[in-house]
């Protein structure tokens, strides 16, 4: 089946359009200059030569045999005895071709010469970068994970389909760990495995920014710690060989470790590279011996070696204390790595707080044969948690009448102040924002006096009280909110208006400053928050009858069942300010964060909820763009709601651990 890019509807393979919202199936708009012929199976546009195509990369692994798979693997059953020599020259690899399709499908075209095959070098395990020929296309894989409702390695008929190395990611993207690519699709071909998985091909060498001058010792410090959180995730599913090839160690775009693909331990093979550069990087030596802590040592000395860089004193004295056996135990070089941070702190380097985690660092983690112990070995690992500062503030809001109505009683204000202190070595942000959205009720002049008095009574009130580098305390929140409703209120009652005919509003507020956030609000209109690790969340409930029901006790089916379900219990205005009571929260932001204030025009029949996978999560990224993005959304809103005002704030916060000297 395709599914819709737009909309993620499911339609037949001979459909040339979306049966839902009409989208082609076959043609894609270019980013770059926006022609929209161009077929999707094409990796550039016709018209600006833009690589627009939807590339993966590919992973070409032969199947050793009996022990060696026990010993790399420790996934699921392994079957059949054979030689565990090297595959021979006729290999399917060595016939793969630049330009061929790796299946039979003729979906995953190769887009980079696979490394040759030579008589001291017999190639096992290859990568490279594909061209999906189906990008719309579900592919085996999704499918069968979209059926598994229980645990993704339960074992089944269909996960029996599953190669045994794609298990492996399957298992640590359960987990939402970003230091791991996705996997796309995956397939057996008699001995030889065939991953495709996100490619990271062009993602930042850790190499290269270890090897700046801008680069603080105190970051360098915390690349090294998170490689000892990698390292213990990656030691359940026998994959520590992954961090040991400096190639395969790369950063996102938050500066945040991540690997390329994964390796898997074997004790003779190496990890395949993607040029005689890369091959130079490599720490060849270290795999030669078995796995232990100190391979992780060397790692970092080859780093430093390679960059160019001179070592700081007490890192110097780690490594010279990892290499001899002073440091055996993982608990043991996490407890080094904390001690050195206080030390750079000490001498005035930096503002870092100790790193510290919720429990205990065991030395070592138990194996399992059982795939799906994998998981729950990962959920009980301990956190780090290190302070975190700004690092950047984006914000954009539209607002749109909708298909329906003839006025727009909605009305948002945004109001930010970004301080910026930048020096070589250090780089200090400080945000302030205040995001406010309204949804009028009570007709033509005055649901839209009523929203847009409401803003402007917000607006005012916390730029004079909201002075200081803190948020607003809960009393004073509410105090502003009780004046935006008091002046609606006074000019209800001067204007002697009545029932129905009494102007009012909802409210969603969010104030930021720097990594902390307070969201208030009255009404159904509604703050949500996005997060790579806990995807979208609704912040605030509705103030509703149905909702006051549900909270009364009575199920969610029975209480929207009734007439006046959707009807408000409290809204600014009509009454005076005994007959609301806010809901104030706060929350701090630690992570990489896409918030959204939603009217009901772009809320209503669970359209976000559908939708956020295709419309929001793609924003988290630093180089999607806002405005565009919520233009798309109020785009969707009008396609499968309408009938109301839409009205959308988003707001991008990016954070990163403050480690800067």
């Amino acid at each position: 089946m395709l599914i819709c890019p737009q909309c993620k509807f499911e339609n037949p393979n001979s459909n040339k359009f979306c049966q839902n919202c009409g989208t082609s199936l076959t043609h894609k708009v270019c980013p770059e200059c926006s022609t929209d012929d161009v077929p999707v199976n094409a990796l550039r546009c016709h018209n600006c030569d833009t690589e627009c195509g939807t590339v993966f990369w590919a992973i070409i692994a032969k199947e050793t045999t009996g022990k060696a798979l026990r010993e790399i693997g420790n996934v699921g059953d392994v079957g059949g005895e054979g030689d565990e020599q090297a595959i021979a020259s006729s290999s399917p690899i060595s016939q793969i071709t630049l330009g061929s399709y790796l299946d039979s499908q003729e979906r995953y075209q190769l887009l980079d010469p696979l490394p040759a095959q030579t008589e001291t070098a017999i190639i096992t395990d290859v990568g490279g970068r594909v061209l999906d020929c189906q990008p719309y296309q579900i592919s085996p894989i999704e499918a069968i994970l979209a059926s598994q409702e229980s645990d993704l390695l339960t074992p089944s008929v269909e996960a029996s389909e599953i190669p045994r190395l794609a298990k492996l990611y399957i298992a640590l993207q359960s987990q939402g760990e970003r230091g791991i690519p996705s996997i796309h699709d995956a397939w057996q071909q008699g001995d030889i495995q065939v991953l495709i998985i996100e490619n990271r091909s062009d993602w930042q060498h850790l190499l290269d920014l270890w090897q700046e001058e801008t680069t603080s010792s105190l970051k360098i410090l915390h690349w090294c710690y998170e490689m000892t959180q990698l390292w213990a995730v990656l030691e359940l599913v026998n994959c520590r060989q992954s961090l040991l090839d400096l190639s395969n160690l790369r950063l996102d775009e938050d500066q945040t470790l991540a690997l390329q693909r994964l390796y898997l331990e074997s004790s003779n093979s190496q990890p395949a590279t993607e040029s005689p550069e890369d091959a130079q990087t490599q720490t060849s030596a270290i795999l030669e011996e078995p796995l232990t802590i100190q391979a992780l040592g060397r790692v970092w000395q080859a780093l430093f070696r390679q960059s160019q860089r001179t070592q700081f004193g007490s890192v110097v004295q780690m490594l010279g204390d990892l290499e001899v056996g002073k440091i055996q135990t993982m608990a043991q070089l996490r407890s080094r790595l904390e001690e050195i941070s206080i030390e750079l702190e000490a001498l005035g380097t930096a503002t870092l707080p100790p790193i510290k985690e919720k429990n205990t660092a065991v030395s070592t983690i138990p194996q399992s044969d059982e795939s799906e112990d994998i998981i729950s070995k990962i959920d009980d690992m301990p956190t780090v948690v290190l302070a975190m500062q700004l690092s950047s503030l984006e914000d954009a809001g539209r607002t749109d009448v909708g298909r329906q109505r003839h006025h727009n009683e909605d009305y948002f204000g945004i109001k930010t102040k970004i301080h910026k202190l930048e020096f070589p070595k250090s780089r200090v942000l400080e945000g302030h924002g205040l995001y406010i959205l309204c949804d009028g009720m009570g007709g033509h002049a005055g649901g839209e006096i009523a929203s847009e008095l409401a803003v402007n009574t917000l607006r005012q009130y916390f730029q004079e009280h909201w002075i200081a580098n803190q948020l607003p305390t809960e009393d004073s929140i509410r105090e502003a909110v009780y004046l935006a409703n008091e002046a609606i209120y006074k000019l209800n009652q001067q204007d002697a208006r009545s029932g129905v005919g009494r102007m009012g509003t909802t409210l969603v507020m969010l104030l930021i400053q720097d990594t902390q956030a307070v969201v208030a609000h009255v009404g159904d209109s509604r703050l949500y928050r996005l997060t790579r690790k806990q995807g979208l969340e609704q912040v605030t409930v509705d103030h509703e009858v149905g909702q006051r029901e549900i909270n009364r006790g009575v199920e969610a089916s029975i209480a929207y069942a009734r007439p006046d379900a959707y009807q408000l219990t409290q809204a600014l205005g009509p009454r005076d300010e005994n007959s609301i009571n806010p809901d104030v929260g706060f929350f701090d932001i630690n992570e990489d964060t896409l918030l959204l204030l939603a009217s009901d025009g772009l809320s209503d029949n669970d359209l976000l909820e559908t939708h956020w996978q295709t419309h929001l999560e793609p924003l988290l990224s630093s180089g999607a763009n806002l405005e565009r993005g919520v233009t798309d959304l109020i785009d969707l809103a009008n396609q499968h709601n309408g009938h109301d005002n839409i009205t959308g704030i988003l707001i991008r916060a990016k954070v990163r651990p403050n480690l800067e000297s």
